[in-house]
């Protein structure tokens, strides 16, 4: 069916990253238009960067029809806030910026956006979890919009082999918003003449889905519990100890739980991880009143516990970057072929602690503590180094490290992080059957060690000021409330100035008190 003339401009904006195609999308609807009777124009404003500010692509289109013999429109170079028909958006935080300069208005913008996330330096380098929320991105594009039309276009650009434009490009189409019928679209792609087939079927599967997003909402359906990770027979045994001797609330994480250690290690150290939790069980409150947050606690003390007997060392790092599913995942991304060939360059940088760390407990702390020692090692530890984990070189030296694995719990660092868990869990047992809250909140404090390097040792050094204060925290009513506030300040910034000036402040009101 033939959309309906219009006798006024039609004004697009479009906020891509580099390498998704954004100009050839421009070029598209220039294209499109001109072939279709319209004046088009199209300038571009390039960004600071690929993850500080997306290109903006700004198209308006106007009817030749209703141009005066002897005239030209006058076309402006850059959108202008309220006066937008179509903000297409190849990201979700794009999506948000269009939304942040004002681009999309409820009364006229027909808004497209891709649902999938590349995250920003600032999301990424956050030292808890930076990352913006999607919802909330998402229900704002929602409000503002006339029109709005989300999907995962790269997820569908990558299963038709192709980029996001023509998967955005087909969504356009699908909304009806510009006075062109589908072939029209696609007889555009055509003329381009370069990656027809995959364009085209990146188009189709777009259109699908814009058409299937703008059906009415079928209502609501509740989510279920989590279902509970199946497991091989070699972990059997330990799920039936999961199902008999632990609350059902909490199977799914045990089981994920004792899945990633046994892969991280081995079965015995699966074993371990029950082990150790089987005091919390006995100690949690068992008043029905606090069912709920007894519940919680094992939750969270589980999956915290799990996070830190897997922390990362030289080991773990070598045994993921040799796995094959890497391999195959990388290759898939960037659409290997057989007759190409794969070079993969990993950029290490071992400290000595890294070095003393991997070594048995008792060599690794004369490393560190033995000064003519140091000096021969460190001078290998100042720069970092490539590694071509795709060349056999490469791939042995990793591989061997890898292989290390079955020394890991004699090592310093195991022996370290061990007693580290054993203290902090010895602290949520004592506290959970009188001050369960108080105990969450030590559990969920553990998120402030992550990593490894100087990551590691800037979060330990904060959960140890934040562990100081937990006797104090215990004769505080407010106590998980604080402590709650103080591992938040941890995670606000690097420097810990945030932290520092809360602390000092906790000390001050207990001096009070």
């Amino acid at each position: 069916m033939q959309p309906a003339p219009v006798k006024h401009g039609i004004t697009i904006a479009i906020l891509a990253m580099g390498g998704e195609g954004g100009g050839v999308l421009a070029d598209w609807l220039v294209d499109l238009a001109e072939q279709n009777g319209y004046y088009a124009q199209t300038t571009s404003v390039p960004g600071v960067a690929q993850r500080t500010g997306a290109t903006v692509y700004y198209l308006e289109m106007f009817p030749e029809a209703a141009t005066p013999a002897g005239r030209m429109p006058v076309m402006a170079l850059s959108p202008v806030p309220g006066d937008v028909d179509v903000v297409i958006a190849s990201e979700l935080m794009e999506a948000g910026r269009a939304l942040q300069r004002g681009l999309v208005t409820a009364d006229r913008t027909t808004f497209v956006a891709s649902t999938h996330r590349v995250y920003s330096m600032t999301e990424r380098t956050a030292m808890g979890d930076g990352r913006v929320s999607a919802e909330k991105l998402l229900a704002g594009g929602q409000a503002a919009a006339k029109q709005f039309i989300t999907a995962d276009f790269a997820l569908l650009a990558e299963t038709t082999g192709s980029l996001i434009s023509p998967a955005l490009y087909g969504a356009l189409a699908a909304t009806g918003r510009l006075p062109f019928t589908r072939a029209q679209f696609e007889d555009t792609i055509s003329r381009g003449g370069v990656g027809v087939k995959s364009s085209l079927k990146a188009f189709a599967a777009g259109f699908d889905a814009a058409v299937q997003a703008l059906k009415p909402a079928a209502p609501a359906v509740i989510a279920s519990a989590t279902p509970v990770p199946p497991v091989g027979p070699k972990l059997a045994a330990l799920s039936h100890r999961i199902q008999s001797g632990f609350a059902l609330a909490n199977h799914a994480t045990l089981t994920a739980g004792i899945l990633r250690l046994a892969d991280y290690q081995d079965v015995d150290y699966a074993t371990r991880y029950l082990d150790l939790l089987q005091p919390l069980a006995r100690a949690l409150p068992v008043d029905p009143v606090q069912a709920a947050i007894a519940a919680e606690l094992m939750d969270d003390s589980a999956r915290h516990l799990a996070l830190w007997m897997s922390y990362e060392d030289t080991v773990r790092v070598a045994d993921l970057k040799t796995r094959r599913s890497r391999f195959n995942r990388v290759g898939g991304e960037v659409k290997l072929s057989q007759a190409q060939h794969l070079g993969i360059n990993e950029f290490l940088h071992p400290r000595i602690e890294e070095i003393a760390d991997t070594l048995p407990a008792g060599m690794g702390r004369w490393l560190l503590a033995t000064g003519w020692a140091r000096a021969c090692v460190e001078p290998f530890t100042r720069k970092g180094r490539v590694v071509q984990t795709s060349s056999i070189r490469g791939y042995l030296l990793l591989y061997v490290i890898a292989a290390m694995r079955p020394l890991r719990p004699r090592s310093l660092r195991f022996e370290v992080e061990h007693q580290r868990i054993s203290n902090w869990l010895g602290s949520i047992v004592q506290l959970a059957p009188m001050q369960a809250a108080l105990a969450l909140e030590v559990a969920r404090a553990q998120r402030l060690v992550k990593g490894y390097g100087d990551t590691h040792a800037r979060g330990w050094g904060n959960f140890q000021k934040i562990m100081a204060k937990l006797p104090q925290l215990q004769a505080m009513p407010n106590g998980p409330a604080q402590l709650k506030a103080l591992v938040q300040a941890a995670l606000a910034d690097d420097s810990g100035d945030a932290l520092g000036k809360l602390l000092a402040a906790t000390t001050a009101t207990t001096v009070t008190t």
